[in-house]
């Protein structure tokens, strides 16, 4: 796939909740995103420090792939019910290239 932007997502999981977020991301939060084309690239967690728990980047071989999922009405609907099981949410959509980016 060739790819051209990246979606970083950023927060940090309620503790209390780990096992219905887990099930919400893998189940529905995925999926959903493969499903308007975009691949899942990486999901860092932080052990240590004062940063998001976890970063999870989603690359998309367009921008027009990316415009439709931001424009679409499953996006802010995930994001709310994600927001269920975690707090600090951001995400932001830059320029693809391989490797760790924040």
């Amino acid at each position: 796939m060739q790819v051209g932007l990246k979606l970083l997502l950023s927060y940090n999981i309620e503790t209390e909740e780990m096992d219905q977020y887990y099930q919400f991301v893998l189940g529905q939060y995925i999926p959903a995103l493969q499903m308007m084309g975009l691949e899942m690239s990486e999901a860092w967690h932080t052990a240590y420090g004062n940063y998001p728990q976890r970063l999870v980047g989603f690359v998309a071989r367009d921008r027009q792939t990316m415009e439709d999922l931001l424009d679409s009405e499953v996006w802010p609907d995930l994001n709310n019910k994600l927001q269920d099981y975690v707090a600090d949410f951001r995400y932001k959509v830059i320029a693809y290239q391989e490797g760790f980016q924040f």
